[in-house]
Protein backbone atom coordinates (compact mmCIF):
# COMPACT_ATOMS: atom_id res chain seq x y z
CA UNK A 1 0.00 0.00 0.00
CA UNK A 2 1.35 3.42 -0.92
CA UNK A 3 1.62 6.06 1.76
CA UNK A 4 -0.80 8.23 -0.20
CA UNK A 5 -1.90 11.33 1.70
CA UNK A 6 -4.30 12.38 -1.06
CA UNK A 7 -6.97 10.37 0.74
CA UNK A 8 -7.48 13.37 3.03
CA UNK A 9 -8.73 15.55 0.17
CA UNK A 10 -12.32 16.65 0.93
CA UNK A 11 -12.45 14.59 4.13
CA UNK A 12 -13.64 16.34 7.28
CA UNK A 13 -10.76 16.10 9.74
CA UNK A 14 -11.08 17.29 13.33
CA UNK A 15 -7.84 18.16 15.14
CA UNK A 16 -7.76 18.76 18.89
CA UNK A 17 -4.92 20.92 20.11
CA UNK A 18 -5.14 22.83 16.82
CA UNK A 19 -3.67 26.02 18.28
CA UNK A 20 -0.59 24.28 19.71
CA UNK A 21 2.78 23.57 18.13
CA UNK A 22 2.14 20.12 16.63
CA UNK A 23 -1.55 20.80 16.07
CA UNK A 24 -0.85 23.94 14.03
CA UNK A 25 1.65 22.12 11.82
CA UNK A 26 -0.87 19.30 11.29
CA UNK A 27 -3.74 21.68 10.46
CA UNK A 28 -1.54 23.57 7.99
CA UNK A 29 -0.48 20.31 6.30
CA UNK A 30 -4.06 19.01 6.13
CA UNK A 31 -5.14 22.32 4.61
CA UNK A 32 -2.49 21.85 1.90
CA UNK A 33 -3.98 18.40 1.31
CA UNK A 34 -7.37 20.11 0.80
CA UNK A 35 -9.01 18.47 3.78
CA UNK A 36 -11.94 20.18 5.50
CA UNK A 37 -10.17 20.94 8.76
CA UNK A 38 -12.01 21.57 12.02
CA UNK A 39 -9.83 22.75 14.89
CA UNK A 40 -10.59 22.42 18.60
CA UNK A 41 -8.20 24.07 21.03
CA UNK A 42 -7.57 26.73 23.62
CA UNK A 43 -6.96 30.29 22.51
CA UNK A 44 -3.23 30.68 21.77
CA UNK A 45 -1.17 31.56 24.83
CA UNK A 46 0.60 34.90 25.12
CA UNK A 47 3.93 33.64 23.77
CA UNK A 48 2.40 31.27 21.20
CA UNK A 49 3.00 32.38 17.61
CA UNK A 50 2.55 29.53 15.17
CA UNK A 51 -1.27 29.45 14.84
CA UNK A 52 -1.29 33.18 14.07
CA UNK A 53 1.82 33.18 11.86
CA UNK A 54 0.39 30.41 9.67
CA UNK A 55 -2.91 32.33 9.45
CA UNK A 56 -4.82 29.20 10.36
CA UNK A 57 -7.90 31.05 11.57
CA UNK A 58 -8.54 31.92 7.90
CA UNK A 59 -7.77 28.41 6.66
CA UNK A 60 -9.72 26.14 9.01
CA UNK A 61 -12.95 26.13 11.01
CA UNK A 62 -11.77 26.80 14.56
CA UNK A 63 -13.54 26.26 17.89
CA UNK A 64 -11.88 27.72 21.00
CA UNK A 65 -12.61 25.19 23.70
CA UNK A 66 -11.12 23.30 26.64
CA UNK A 67 -11.63 19.58 26.01
CA UNK A 68 -12.25 19.07 29.74
CA UNK A 69 -15.73 20.49 29.06
CA UNK A 70 -17.44 17.34 27.83
CA UNK A 71 -20.80 18.90 26.93
CA UNK A 72 -19.29 21.54 24.65
CA UNK A 73 -16.80 19.10 23.12
CA UNK A 74 -19.48 16.49 22.48
CA UNK A 75 -21.76 19.09 20.91
CA UNK A 76 -19.05 20.05 18.40
CA UNK A 77 -18.22 16.46 17.47
CA UNK A 78 -21.92 15.64 17.11
CA UNK A 79 -22.44 18.69 14.89
CA UNK A 80 -19.34 18.33 12.70
CA UNK A 81 -19.48 14.54 12.16
CA UNK A 82 -15.78 14.21 11.29
CA UNK A 83 -14.46 11.38 9.13
CA UNK A 84 -11.42 11.16 11.38
CA UNK A 85 -10.17 12.83 14.57
CA UNK A 86 -6.53 13.49 15.40
CA UNK A 87 -6.39 14.03 19.16
CA UNK A 88 -3.31 16.10 20.05
CA UNK A 89 -4.64 18.38 22.80
CA UNK A 90 -2.58 18.10 25.99
CA UNK A 91 -0.78 19.84 28.82
CA UNK A 92 2.65 19.05 27.43
CA UNK A 93 5.22 20.53 29.83
CA UNK A 94 6.80 18.40 32.57
CA UNK A 95 7.64 21.38 34.81
CA UNK A 96 4.02 22.59 34.63
CA UNK A 97 2.85 19.26 36.04
CA UNK A 98 4.81 20.05 39.22
CA UNK A 99 3.27 23.51 39.51
CA UNK A 100 -0.31 22.47 38.82
CA UNK A 101 -0.66 18.66 38.84
CA UNK A 102 -4.46 18.67 38.81
CA UNK A 103 -4.52 20.79 35.65
CA UNK A 104 -2.23 18.25 33.97
CA UNK A 105 -4.36 15.31 35.13
CA UNK A 106 -7.62 16.97 34.11
CA UNK A 107 -6.39 17.91 30.67
CA UNK A 108 -4.45 14.76 29.81
CA UNK A 109 -6.63 12.16 31.50
CA UNK A 110 -10.16 13.63 31.79
CA UNK A 111 -9.89 15.56 28.50
CA UNK A 112 -8.62 12.51 26.61
CA UNK A 113 -11.36 10.37 28.19
CA UNK A 114 -13.88 12.92 26.93
CA UNK A 115 -12.58 12.43 23.39
CA UNK A 116 -13.00 8.67 23.66
CA UNK A 117 -16.48 8.91 25.13
CA UNK A 118 -17.64 11.40 22.49
CA UNK A 119 -16.22 9.18 19.75
CA UNK A 120 -18.13 6.25 21.24
CA UNK A 121 -21.42 8.13 21.55
CA UNK A 122 -21.23 9.71 18.11
CA UNK A 123 -19.79 6.66 16.38
CA UNK A 124 -16.85 8.57 14.95
CA UNK A 125 -15.38 6.51 12.12
CA UNK A 126 -11.66 6.86 12.82
CA UNK A 127 -9.46 8.19 15.63
CA UNK A 128 -5.69 8.73 15.97
CA UNK A 129 -5.15 9.27 19.70
CA UNK A 130 -1.76 10.84 20.38
CA UNK A 131 -0.08 10.53 23.77
CA UNK A 132 3.70 10.64 24.35
CA UNK A 133 6.89 8.61 24.51
CA UNK A 134 6.90 9.48 28.21
CA UNK A 135 3.97 7.11 28.83
CA UNK A 136 6.49 4.29 29.43
CA UNK A 137 7.77 3.56 32.94
CA UNK A 138 11.30 4.84 32.44
CA UNK A 139 14.01 2.87 34.25
CA UNK A 140 16.84 4.92 32.66
CA UNK A 141 18.18 1.89 30.84
CA UNK A 142 19.55 2.12 27.32
CA UNK A 143 16.94 -0.20 25.83
CA UNK A 144 14.45 1.46 23.48
CA UNK A 145 10.84 1.16 24.56
CA UNK A 146 8.43 -1.02 22.58
CA UNK A 147 4.64 -0.65 22.44
CA UNK A 148 4.06 -3.56 24.83
CA UNK A 149 6.46 -2.29 27.52
CA UNK A 150 5.18 -1.32 30.95
CA UNK A 151 3.41 2.05 31.23
CA UNK A 152 3.85 4.45 34.15
CA UNK A 153 5.62 7.56 35.35
CA UNK A 154 7.61 9.01 38.23
CA UNK A 155 6.29 12.50 37.49
CA UNK A 156 2.68 13.60 37.07
CA UNK A 157 3.06 14.44 33.38
CA UNK A 158 4.38 10.97 32.52
CA UNK A 159 1.79 9.22 34.66
CA UNK A 160 -1.00 11.28 33.06
CA UNK A 161 0.12 10.07 29.65
CA UNK A 162 0.32 6.47 30.88
CA UNK A 163 -3.17 6.82 32.37
CA UNK A 164 -4.57 8.16 29.11
CA UNK A 165 -3.10 5.14 27.30
CA UNK A 166 -4.60 2.74 29.84
CA UNK A 167 -8.01 4.36 29.39
CA UNK A 168 -7.62 4.12 25.62
CA UNK A 169 -6.89 0.40 25.96
CA UNK A 170 -9.94 -0.15 28.15
CA UNK A 171 -12.18 1.66 25.64
CA UNK A 172 -10.62 -0.38 22.86
CA UNK A 173 -11.39 -3.65 24.64
CA UNK A 174 -14.84 -2.59 25.86
CA UNK A 175 -16.27 -0.70 22.88
CA UNK A 176 -13.99 -0.38 19.85
CA UNK A 177 -12.91 -3.96 19.26
CA UNK A 178 -16.13 -5.04 17.57
CA UNK A 179 -15.06 -4.21 14.01
CA UNK A 180 -13.07 -6.54 11.78
CA UNK A 181 -10.40 -3.85 11.49
CA UNK A 182 -8.71 -1.38 13.84
CA UNK A 183 -10.47 1.99 13.55
CA UNK A 184 -9.07 3.74 16.64
CA UNK A 185 -5.34 3.77 17.32
CA UNK A 186 -2.90 5.41 19.73
CA UNK A 187 0.40 6.99 18.70
CA UNK A 188 3.48 7.76 20.79
CA UNK A 189 6.13 10.08 19.34
CA UNK A 190 9.67 10.95 20.34
CA UNK A 191 10.93 14.37 21.41
CA UNK A 192 9.47 16.52 18.66
CA UNK A 193 11.17 19.74 17.59
CA UNK A 194 10.66 22.21 14.78
CA UNK A 195 9.85 25.80 13.94
CA UNK A 196 7.14 27.63 15.85
CA UNK A 197 7.37 26.01 19.27
CA UNK A 198 7.64 28.75 21.90
CA UNK A 199 6.70 26.81 25.05
CA UNK A 200 8.52 27.67 28.25
CA UNK A 201 10.75 24.97 29.77
CA UNK A 202 11.12 23.12 26.49
CA UNK A 203 14.72 22.90 25.35
CA UNK A 204 14.59 24.16 21.75
CA UNK A 205 12.30 27.17 22.43
CA UNK A 206 14.47 28.07 25.43
CA UNK A 207 17.62 27.97 23.27
CA UNK A 208 16.00 30.00 20.49
CA UNK A 209 14.72 32.66 22.90
CA UNK A 210 18.18 32.94 24.42
CA UNK A 211 19.74 33.36 20.97
CA UNK A 212 17.22 35.97 19.88
CA UNK A 213 17.62 37.99 23.09
CA UNK A 214 21.40 37.48 23.13
CA UNK A 215 21.31 35.89 26.56
CA UNK A 216 23.16 32.91 27.98
CA UNK A 217 21.69 29.46 27.46
CA UNK A 218 20.75 27.53 30.59
CA UNK A 219 20.55 23.74 30.40
CA UNK A 220 18.72 21.75 33.07
CA UNK A 221 20.02 18.33 32.16
CA UNK A 222 22.82 18.56 29.54
CA UNK A 223 23.66 14.83 29.57
CA UNK A 224 20.05 13.65 29.12
CA UNK A 225 19.62 11.60 25.95
CA UNK A 226 16.44 12.03 23.91
CA UNK A 227 15.06 10.72 20.58
CA UNK A 228 15.03 14.05 18.72
CA UNK A 229 12.86 14.17 15.62
CA UNK A 230 11.39 16.91 13.46
CA UNK A 231 7.68 17.59 13.89
CA UNK A 232 7.04 16.46 10.31
CA UNK A 233 8.32 12.96 11.09
CA UNK A 234 5.70 12.30 13.75
CA UNK A 235 2.89 14.05 11.84
CA UNK A 236 3.70 11.97 8.77
CA UNK A 237 3.36 8.89 10.95
CA UNK A 238 -0.01 10.05 12.26
CA UNK A 239 -1.24 10.76 8.73
CA UNK A 240 -0.09 7.36 7.47
CA UNK A 241 -1.74 5.68 10.46
CA UNK A 242 -4.94 7.59 9.71
CA UNK A 243 -4.70 6.44 6.10
CA UNK A 244 -4.52 2.81 7.22
CA UNK A 245 -7.53 3.28 9.51
CA UNK A 246 -9.65 4.94 6.83
CA UNK A 247 -8.78 2.24 4.29
CA UNK A 248 -9.47 -0.62 6.76
CA UNK A 249 -5.93 -1.93 6.31
CA UNK A 250 -5.28 -2.90 9.94
CA UNK A 251 -6.82 -6.20 10.98
CA UNK A 252 -8.52 -6.66 14.34
CA UNK A 253 -5.62 -8.73 15.70
CA UNK A 254 -3.21 -5.79 15.47
CA UNK A 255 -2.30 -4.20 18.80
CA UNK A 256 -3.62 -0.64 18.27
CA UNK A 257 -0.54 1.28 19.48
CA UNK A 258 2.38 2.61 17.43
CA UNK A 259 5.65 4.38 18.29
CA UNK A 260 6.96 7.05 15.92
CA UNK A 261 10.55 7.68 16.90
CA UNK A 262 13.76 8.51 15.00
CA UNK A 263 16.58 6.18 14.09
CA UNK A 264 19.38 5.67 16.61
CA UNK A 265 21.58 8.32 14.96
CA UNK A 266 19.15 10.96 16.29
CA UNK A 267 19.64 9.89 19.92
CA UNK A 268 21.72 12.78 21.24
CA UNK A 269 22.17 14.44 24.60
CA UNK A 270 20.89 17.93 25.31
CA UNK A 271 24.34 19.49 25.15
CA UNK A 272 24.96 18.06 21.65
CA UNK A 273 21.58 19.37 20.51
CA UNK A 274 22.41 22.81 21.89
CA UNK A 275 25.81 22.98 20.20
CA UNK A 276 24.31 21.89 16.88
CA UNK A 277 21.67 24.64 17.04
CA UNK A 278 24.34 27.24 17.86
CA UNK A 279 26.48 25.98 14.96
CA UNK A 280 23.56 26.19 12.50
CA UNK A 281 22.88 29.75 13.65
CA UNK A 282 26.51 30.64 12.86
CA UNK A 283 27.16 31.90 16.36
CA UNK A 284 30.50 31.94 18.17
CA UNK A 285 31.43 31.81 21.83
CA UNK A 286 27.85 31.40 23.05
CA UNK A 287 28.00 30.77 26.80
CA UNK A 288 26.29 27.61 28.05
CA UNK A 289 25.52 27.40 31.75
CA UNK A 290 24.16 24.48 33.74
CA UNK A 291 21.01 25.12 35.74
CA UNK A 292 19.88 22.46 38.17
CA UNK A 293 16.16 21.84 38.63
CA UNK A 294 14.40 20.33 41.60
CA UNK A 295 12.03 18.12 39.61
CA UNK A 296 12.57 14.66 38.16
CA UNK A 297 13.42 14.12 34.50
CA UNK A 298 14.67 10.86 33.02
CA UNK A 299 18.32 10.79 31.99
CA UNK A 300 17.73 8.61 28.93
CA UNK A 301 14.75 7.92 26.69
CA UNK A 302 14.75 5.84 23.50
CA UNK A 303 11.83 4.72 21.40
CA UNK A 304 11.64 1.57 19.27
CA UNK A 305 10.04 2.28 15.88
CA UNK A 306 10.17 -1.23 14.38
CA UNK A 307 6.42 -1.88 14.65
CA UNK A 308 5.55 1.24 12.65
CA UNK A 309 8.16 0.33 10.05
CA UNK A 310 6.84 -3.21 9.69
CA UNK A 311 3.08 -2.66 9.87
CA UNK A 312 2.68 0.86 8.44
CA UNK A 313 5.74 1.01 6.15
CA UNK A 314 6.68 4.26 7.89
CA UNK A 315 10.33 5.21 8.24
CA UNK A 316 12.07 8.35 9.50
CA UNK A 317 13.25 10.54 6.64
CA UNK A 318 15.54 13.09 8.31
CA UNK A 319 18.90 12.65 9.99
CA UNK A 320 19.98 14.72 12.99
CA UNK A 321 21.66 17.46 10.94
CA UNK A 322 18.63 17.89 8.69
CA UNK A 323 16.31 17.95 11.69
CA UNK A 324 18.27 20.77 13.29
CA UNK A 325 18.73 22.71 10.04
CA UNK A 326 15.00 22.75 9.27
CA UNK A 327 14.26 23.86 12.82
CA UNK A 328 16.82 26.67 12.84
CA UNK A 329 15.85 27.83 9.32
CA UNK A 330 12.24 28.32 10.44
CA UNK A 331 13.25 30.42 13.45
CA UNK A 332 15.68 32.43 11.32
CA UNK A 333 12.78 33.20 8.97
CA UNK A 334 10.74 34.30 11.98
CA UNK A 335 13.54 36.63 13.10
CA UNK A 336 13.85 38.05 9.58
CA UNK A 337 10.08 38.61 9.29
CA UNK A 338 9.88 36.28 6.28
CA UNK A 339 6.58 34.81 5.15
CA UNK A 340 6.29 31.77 7.40
CA UNK A 341 3.47 30.20 5.42
CA UNK A 342 5.81 29.84 2.44
CA UNK A 343 8.68 28.60 4.61
CA UNK A 344 6.45 25.98 6.24
CA UNK A 345 5.06 24.84 2.89
CA UNK A 346 8.58 24.55 1.47
CA UNK A 347 9.72 22.49 4.44
CA UNK A 348 6.79 20.09 4.00
CA UNK A 349 7.61 19.76 0.29
CA UNK A 350 11.29 19.14 1.09
CA UNK A 351 10.33 16.50 3.65
CA UNK A 352 8.01 14.65 1.27
CA UNK A 353 10.71 14.49 -1.41
CA UNK A 354 13.15 12.84 0.98
CA UNK A 355 13.42 9.08 0.60
CA UNK A 356 12.92 7.05 3.77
Amino acid sequence: MKNDLNIYKNLKVLVTGSTGFKGSWLCFWLNLLQAKVVGVGLKPEKDSIIFKKLKLEKKIKQYYLNIVDFKKLNKIIKKEKPDIIFHLAAQSIVSESYIDPLKTINFNVVGSSNILESCRINKVKNLVYITSDKCYLNDNKKNSYKENDRLGGKDVYSSSKAASEIIFFSYHKSFFNKNKTVKYASARAGNVIGGGDMKKDRIVPDIIKSIMTKKSIFLRNPKAIRPWQHVLESLYGYLILGNFLINNKLSKNKIPNWNFGPNSSNYKNVLSLTKKIIFNWNLKNKVIKIKKENFHESSILKLNNQKAQKELKWKPKLNFNQTIKLTVDWYKALKNNDKLEKITEKQIAFFLKKRS
